[in-house]
């Protein structure tokens, strides 16, 4: 069992990368919880010692994996609002008219094209984009709503896909680093992550609705977004989330997952904590009870001024 609770201890000793940002003092953990893992009396207690140890990272992409369990630490959205119900969106703005084009449920609602991404883990090819943008401009919308409310995260690199169609030069997106010793403070230099303009392209105005449960490649891309002039972001700060993860295994069969890299905004800053939205919004009580959507609401009333 104690090698089971060290192997994890060391591989995250090693190779896990917000020790110092976060001021954990791991040391201190290992030596808090190992005594728990050696009187651990069976499987199940065992799993029970090292996913609170795993916990005290307060990390959304730390995760122990076993055959009858998930250890999680998921409070980068549950102690706060949800602000956003998919189902007032498809009866009272979506309708059953909308497209769904790959995975986007799009509409133009009120003048403004809206597209709702619910996960990056579901593909978008560039002619996706390319056909809706161009149904946009013909439209002459106002502008354009991309809601990833929900949105848990998913792959990088569809984000950068999406991204580039917004974009109106080559932009500096931000960095990475990784680890490259077994030290806390082991990182190579900050990587810059540029990307290009596609040949669509929409660069008037954009509106990104956010909430707690954007989390991981859904948070790197409000990151991104942020940065560009013609992007308001309305709703909640995101919930965070700013290392690419790892998977390793341990003797007993479980897997370990941990941010494995650090990502930082155009600024140098870390995406760990989340992106905060330029107009704070939640979804009030009385349009709860009415099917209204607070955030889509102010987006629609921020377009059509």
């Amino acid at each position: 069992r104690l090698a089971n609770f060290d192997l994890l201890w060391q591989t995250l000793d090693e190779k896990y990368t917000y020790f110092t940002y976060k001021n954990i003092d791991w040391q201190a953990l290992r030596n808090k919880y190992r005594p728990l893992a050696a009187a651990a009396k069976d499987e199940e207690a065992l799993f029970q010692v090292m996913g609170d140890l795993l916990y005290e990272l307060k990390d959304g992409h730390v995760n122990l994996y076993s055959y009858f369990d998930i250890s999680r630490n998921w409070e980068w959205y549950l102690p706060y609002p949800p602000n956003f119900d998919f189902n007032v969106l498809e009866r009272n703005y979506l309708g059953d008219d909308y497209q769904i084009a790959g995975a986007f449920r799009t509409k133009i609602i009120r003048n403004t094209g809206y597209i709702y991404y619910g996960s990056f883990q579901s593909p978008v090819t560039s002619l996706t984009i390319r056909e809706l943008l161009q149904k946009y401009k013909q439209a002459n919308v106002k502008g354009i709503i991309i809601d990833i409310r929900d949105n848990g995260g998913g792959s990088l690199g569809t984000a950068d896909l999406i991204i580039q169609h917004f974009l109106s030069q080559k932009t500096l997106i931000g960095y990475t680093r990784y680890k490259n010793g077994p030290a806390h403070d082991d990182f190579t230099e900050y990587f810059p992550t540029e990307l290009e303009p596609t040949s669509e392209t929409f660069t008037g105005k954009v509106v990104l609705l956010t909430n707690r449960s954007v989390f991981s490649a859904a948070n790197y891309f409000a990151a991104a977004l942020s940065q560009l002039p013609n992007v308001t972001i309305i709703g909640d700060q995101t919930g965070g989330g700013g290392g690419a993860p790892i998977t390793a295994e341990l003797q007993i069969g479980w897997r370990v997952r941990y941010s494995g890299t650090q990502l930082f905004n155009a600024d140098k800053e870390h995406l760990e904590p989340g992106v905060v939205p330029d107009i704070k919004l939640d979804i009030s009580q009385a349009d709860q009870i009415n099917g209204k959507d607070t955030i889509l609401e102010r987006a629609l009333d921020l377009l059509n001024q």
